[in-house]
């Protein structure tokens, strides 16, 4: 006789004392609720629900985020997994809840109940399917659990997640793809990694520069999540999309230089080719050179049916004195941490640089970036650093009209200072067809595009920028600012959430606030201004407030946000933007056009995106919109 259809009540109990509730969603301890967040209580969810059954990482990708993700799954199930242990005190060497099963997914093996449930299910590593009622009963139950958990699931929303586990090959038909992995410092010496690190990115530029029609190179950011890291070469090489990989480290003692370095197929790890370098420093940009045709000599003799890589060689590397280039190798170290303390003390190095070499294009380039780059992060006003931008990349290209930043430089002060557009567009160009391999120029050239509203150009180059630097989170928030942009909210919400996923405080992805009063969401869209207050109590979180409560209808809110930003402007002044976008939410468009035009004589970059930006609307029917728009050359 079969058994009688068990009856769910919302929860189930495993372990000695612990609660999965389903209707509220919680896990509690002897009655008192623990803390897990929400990744790791959906996947939880999953395991809980299929328990005793492998649950594969492709069943819970697709089952939290849905089909076809192309995000950091593989990151987000890894932390996700970690935090579940944490909190159940689970040892994944002696596993009672939750098994790995290797190369494959998870198992939650703890012994379950249910109210009005006396027989257990058990999972042993024996029994790869848990005991189950006999059955239709067994059928019923697990469908039915299986249903409450994606019911759950499906509340909370899939996310569009920066797949490192589904990263594309940058293009078919024969380009190959390399990831030079950062090089280790040997020397004991933390502060050292300066030179560790330039090394990676010297690497990086040298073997980009070979042959980019062929041969393409992750960019710096995604490779360096890889420092002091021990993932398998397979699983960076998947994450990665790359066939080969770089691996080196660098040594420096009593005024010797002894560098490694390994070329690796990834696929079977075999290792190609290894050597040894001592040299004197002052050889070094020599030698990375010679290090570089060296690997394209070695990938051409194991690849056939390819144009010869090391048929086109890398342009002529100026001479340097080596001390400015030590100084450029500490400026870019602390350009690469995007900071305003950074982008300062870059530019403190580079201009050192120059001093002991007043022909170091390289380092006037790095002065452009970095004078470039430190306004919008700092909120000084743009007249502050846009000159000095301008002299110091035209000071660089007549050294070296070749260099790709330089170029990109001038495209930012063009598009950003001059809202000069075929300019800004003619210097993007150019910077990518000396390197094909640029990720960044790939990258703003598509936010140049966007802000013009010629997004069937713009989607293209964000891609292109993705696949050259996958990991990285700013290529990443500007995806969803181009899907922000272009009108499609459901799909900014989506690559916004997960970017914030990933890290909280990454100001770009907070865009999700406009995304969300787009769609009227206003609880979802304060909810997030909030979370970002938390964050950072700044001007930006203030003005983000502000519009929510504004456009809410919560006006004394709205006011209350509004002060803090007129007091903060009396001690510094700030970004004329913030007032135009709070008084937007406020409905005072005559206050907004005044604050536009602050932001115009000011010559603020935040404008630029006038175009495009939804926030804008309200004002585009009025004239002095109109007038604005042809000032900033966009009236096109």
């Amino acid at each position: 006789m079969a058994s009688e259809p068990v009856q769910i009540q919302g929860s189930i109990r495993f372990g000695e004392d612990f609660e999965f509730d389903f209707r509220a969603y919680k896990l509690r301890r002897s009655g008192r609720v623990l803390k897990l967040e929400r990744i790791p209580m959906e996947v939880l969810a999953v395991l809980v629900a299929q328990r005793g059954e492998l649950v594969t990482r492709e069943q819970i990708v697709e089952k939290i985020w849905g089909k076809g993700v192309f995000l950091d799954t593989d990151n987000s199930i890894n932390g996700a997994i970690r935090k579940i242990r944490q909190v159940l005190r689970d040892d994944p060497e002696q596993a009672r809840f939750i098994q790995t099963i290797t190369g494959r997914g998870y198992r939650f093996i703890a012994p379950v109940t249910e109210p009005g449930v006396h027989k257990p299910f058990v999972a042993t590593d024996r029994s790869p399917v848990a005991e189950l009622p006999a059955g239709k009963s067994a059928r019923w139950l697990r469908v039915v659990l299986l249903g409450i958990a994606m019911v759950l699931i499906a509340v909370l929303g899939a996310r569009f997640q920066w797949s490192r586990s589904r990263v594309r090959p940058l293009a078919p038909g024969g380009r190959l793809m390399l990831a030079v992995l950062p090089f280790e410092n040997l020397t004991g010496d933390a502060s050292q990694d300066y030179f560790s690190d330039g090394m990676t990115e010297e690497m990086i530029a040298q073997v980009g520069n070979l042959d980019p029609q062929h041969l393409g190179v992750i960019a710096r950011t995604s490779v360096m999540q890889y420092k002091h890291n021990t993932e398998a070469l397979d699983k960076i090489g998947r994450e990665l999309g790359v066939q080969y990989a770089l691996e080196g480290s660098v040594r420096r003692d009593s005024g010797k230089l002894r560098i490694t370095a390994q070329l690796i197929q990834v696929k079977d790890q075999t290792h190609l080719w290894a050597r040894q370098y001592d040299r004197e420093p002052g050889s070094l940009l020599a030698l990375q050179g010679e290090i570089a045709q060296e690997i394209a000599n070695e990938i051409q003799l194991r690849v056939g049916g390819h144009e010869r890589i090391d048929s086109v060689h890398p342009p002529s590397v100026p001479p340097v004195t080596p001390e400015a280039y030590e100084l450029y190798l500490k400026g870019r170290y602390f350009w690469n941490k995007r900071t305003t303390q950074g982008l300062q003390q870059a530019i403190e190095y580079f201009q050192q640089a120059v001093g002991k070499d007043l022909t170091y294009a390289r380092a006037y380039a790095g002065l452009a970036e970095s004078y470039a780059l430190i306004g919008g992060y700092s909120g000084a006003p743009q007249t502050e650093f846009m000159p000095k931008a301008r002299a110091a990349a035209l000071r660089a290209l007549e050294i070296d009209e070749r260099l790709p930043e330089a170029h990109t430089a001038l495209a930012v002060i063009a598009q950003n200072y001059d809202w000069d557009w075929p300019t800004a567009e003619k210097e993007y160009r150019r910077a990518i067809q000396l390197n094909p391999n640029y990720a960044t120029g790939h990258h703003w050239y598509a936010e140049c595009l966007a802000l013009q509203g010629r997004f069937d150009e713009a989607f293209p180059e964000i891609e292109r920028a993705r696949q050259l630097d996958p990991l990285s989170l700013i290529i990443a928030a500007d995806y969803g600012a181009i899907f922000y942009f272009s009108r499609q909210y459901d799909r900014a919400i989506e690559q916004f959430r997960a970017v914030l996923d990933m890290e909280p405080n990454f100001p770009r992805a907070h865009m999700l606030v406009w995304a969300y009063v787009q769609k009227g969401l206003f609880a979802e869209a304060l909810a997030d201004a909030e979370r970002l207050h938390r964050l950072d109590d700044a001007p930006m979180s203030w003005v983000m407030l502000a519009y929510v409560y504004g456009r809410s209808g919560q006006q004394a809110q709205a006011r209350q946000e509004l002060a803090k930003l007129e007091q903060s402007n009396q001690r510094r002044p700030i970004d004329p933007l913030y007032f135009v976008v709070t008084y937007i939410g406020m409905d005072n468009k005559d206050k907004a056009f005044a604050w536009l035009q602050k932001a115009c004589l000011g010559h603020s970059s935040c404008p630029t995106a006038l175009k495009v930006d939804p926030i804008f609307d309200p004002l585009r029917g009025d004239p002095r919109f109109q007038e604005l728009m042809r000032r900033l050359g966009l009236a096109r």
